[in-house]
């Protein structure tokens, strides 16, 4: 058994396309710096009652929360994310900036040495809190945190991929972040029962 131990390689694609006829993402870029990262999926779950107790529950997916907290969030990283602009090396916020949908993924190392590898496909990020503090003798990081709310895509449905080294047949880490895996998968149709 292999624990999560680190994080590292964050990336973003701005998602350009995702309708019924297909999906369509910038090439990923990188983010330096990648402290931690926290992916929290919430479900929508309700409960049929017959015959005096629970008789059937259905649940949804409803929004996940991410949570990226980084070294630094560079003013171009910040004006793709958010939809800012920039001018000079100034970043300029306005209050008709519309984010992107975007997709994040990163890679995690495990005890064992090898890596777990994620994409979460489709999502949008707020702007960020600011703290700033003056120096004292002891230094102070101040690391910022950006949050964003992610939803399946509208093409297929599908909302994360994960990616793991030890697990057979996974052959795209080197490649992983070149660009937003997409994974065609089909089900295969439970065969139909005939009476002979």
């Amino acid at each position: 058994m292999a624990v999560q131990v680190g994080l590292k390689d964050v990336h973003y694609a701005i998602l350009t396309k995702d309708d019924v006829t297909g999906i369509v993402y910038e090439k990923p870029v990188p983010i330096r710096g990648a402290i931690s990262a926290k992916i929290s999926p919430s479900s929508n779950t309700e409960t049929l009652y017959a015959d005096d107790g629970p008789s059937e529950v259905a649940t949804a997916l409803g929004e996940i929360s991410v949570e990226l907290n980084m070294a630094d969030l560079p003013l171009s990283v910040q004006a793709s994310l958010l939809g800012h602009k920039m001018k000079n090396g100034i970043l300029i916020k306005s209050a008709q900036d519309t984010p992107p949908y975007v997709a994040i993924g990163f890679k995690s190392m495990k005890s064992n040495g090898h890596y777990r590898y994620i994409w979460l496909y489709k999502g949008k990020f707020t702007t960020p809190e600011s703290e700033y503090q003056t120096k004292e003798d002891s230094p102070s990081f101040q690391t910022p945190s950006i949050q964003g709310a992610f939803v399946k895509r509208d093409f297929d449905g599908h909302w994360q991929a994960i990616g793991d080294e030890d697990e057979t047949g996974f052959t795209q880490a080197s490649n992983w972040f070149q660009e937003v895996q997409v994974v065609a998968v089909t089900d295969s149709p439970t065969p139909e029962k005939r009476d002979n």
